[in-house]
């Protein structure tokens, strides 16, 4: 390994959360490291982000209502209302008056807009294509801040622990890898999209931070509440998020025989919350062949111009219906911790969807991913600085055998999501939980067995994703309760443990 580096504060990923937490550290006068897979800007889930960010406004109750109600009852009273009380001064404090981010108005004030699940206009947005609004403008400002320093295209590959807190994380840059040492660290790695085949989440959403941190000791949970959005477009297998915000505005979903069906599964049709939407969608694709977005009902061209220019540049002609299917879209569980962030481990703290701070329970309420980040990211680095680097002794990274062939990780990685669609998706069988966690288990024990002696970010991703993988069929299976994004297909039986076989033989 290279010789060390030091900061006060590691920040691992460069989505809104660990750019708030990087932010709020360097406002404590802490020296701050913000290490990132990323490559500018389109690396980052945030960059992403289509629909917007919820606000409180006037009516903190009346929110704090919708997320509870949206998660079926399962999310935590007293982080929704950390949520809910902090939502207005941190949006206020960094986007408008630090990042001047030019949110859309109408009639000389801000239009808020609505999605599933919210029974009041409060969705601040730019057009459809909120995320890159408020990501850019994120990063050139703490480029420009004296305490930050940014390294894109670094991944962190370990954490160092010893004693039972967090010292920093090996870090790999351009095939180099050399410990980082820090006061305290903040992992803020983003979802799990490459566990699924189909995903909203940029490539390299391998699931490192939660299984760096569950591989260091930390407690990991909720894990088997993975969240599909209903209507991401396939169009030549190229796939797009058509915002909930589209539907909030009057477009209805039909079925391949031209039907509207929603009504037909929730009082709120096409507002209904994103799990109850997400299975309807694939029902009526299994039953009818396809399921259309028809946005006839509203000025689609008027209000989301940067969707109508996806449409065309995927080649779907909108004005007839955009072909719709559900794909993984974000991990309502992950790393646990606190109202500051803190895991279970000394001086880690975890923020954005990497953790599980309680706010989302078994379903997330639209257009919360971003004020979660940004809220959490806040207090966490807040609370992270503070405490000097020290050095210890790091996990020795080995590279004795020769490197793996080019087409190791993906062919890998190919069963891994064979099997997450299959048995891990939108419905779970009890036994076809313990048939995933047999063929994830053997993955993981063969990814193990070369990482012993081999050090590259591509193998690295993999073990995360295998461990990751593993805790949500685990988490799963655990859980008898079909609730939220959880949806078991039967009652569960005793033999959700057993060892079956692989799925299909050409795995």
């Amino acid at each position: 390994m290279s010789a060390h580096t030091e900061s006060d504060v590691l920040v691992i990923g460069s989505g809104i959360a660990g750019l708030a937490a990087a932010l709020a550290a360097a406002r404590e006068g802490a020296d701050v490291t913000v290490a990132t897979k990323a490559t500018r800007p389109e690396g980052s889930a945030s960059w992403w982000a289509q629909g917007g960010i919820a606000v409180a406004r006037d009516d903190p109750e009346q929110f704090k209502r919708d997320v509870l109600a949206a998660s079926d009852g399962t999310a935590d009273p007293d982080a929704v209302d950390v949520l809910v009380e902090n939502a207005n001064d941190a949006v206020e404090d960094v986007l408008l008056e630090t990042l001047d981010v030019a949110f859309d108005e109408a009639q000389g004030d801000f239009d808020f807009g609505r999605e599933a699940a919210h029974s009041a206009d409060r969705i601040l947005h730019v057009d459809a294509s909120t995320g890159k609004h408020v990501h850019v403008p994120f990063l050139n400002y703490l480029d420009d801040h004296d305490g930050v320093r940014i390294r894109d295209d670094t991944a962190a590959l370990e954490l160092i622990r010893h004693e039972g807190r967090a010292h920093g994380a090996v870090l790999e840059s351009d095939g180099e890898f050399a410990p980082h040492f820090a006061g305290s660290v903040v992992l803020a790695t983003g979802g799990i999209g490459d566990l699924y085949p189909r995903s909203t989440n940029p490539a390299g959403s391998t699931g490192d931070g939660i299984a760096m941190a569950a591989l260091a000791g930390a407690e990991v949970t909720d894990m088997e509440y993975v969240q599909f959005h209903p209507t991401v477009c396939v169009a030549n297998d190229s796939p797009f998020l058509v915002s909930e915000a589209v539907r909030g505005e009057g477009a209805v979903l039909r079925n391949g025989e031209g039907e509207r069906f929603m009504p037909d599964y929730h009082e709120d049709a096409e507002l209904a919350p994103r799990d109850v939407v997400a299975r309807a969608v694939q029902t009526e694709r299994d039953a009818t062949g396809e399921v259309l977005l028809d946005v006839r009902p509203l000025d689609f061209a008027g209000a989301f111009p940067d969707l109508v220019e996806k449409c065309e540049d995927h080649g779907v002609d909108w004005e007839t219906g955009i072909p719709v299917v559900p794909a993984e879209h974000f991990c309502c569980g992950g790393i646990d911790v606190d109202d500051r962030g803190r895991t279970s481990l000394d001086r880690l703290y975890a923020v954005g969807e990497c953790s599980r701070t309680g706010v989302h329970g078994a379903n997330r309420l639209a257009s919360t991913s971003l004020l979660e980040g940004l809220v959490w990211g806040l207090r966490a680095g807040a609370d992270a600085a503070g405490t000097d680097a020290e050095v210890v002794e790091a996990p020795e990274l080995l590279e004795r055998d020769p490197e793996l062939p080019d087409r190791f990780a993906a062919e890998k990685f190919r069963r891994l999501r064979r099997v997450m669609d299959e048995y891990v998706g939108l419905e779970r069988d009890p036994e076809d939980l313990g048939r995933a966690m047999a063929v994830l288990r053997r993955l993981k024990g063969e990814v193990d067995a070369y990482t012993r002696t081999r050090t590259s970010r591509s193998l690295y991703e993999l073990r995360s994703a295998s461990v990751t993988a593993l805790l949500i069929a685990r988490q799963a299976a655990a859980n008898d309760e079909s609730v939220g994004c959880h949806h078991l297909a039967e009652s569960p039986s005793t033999d959700a443990e057993s060892d079956a076989p692989e799925p299909r033989a050409d795995d």
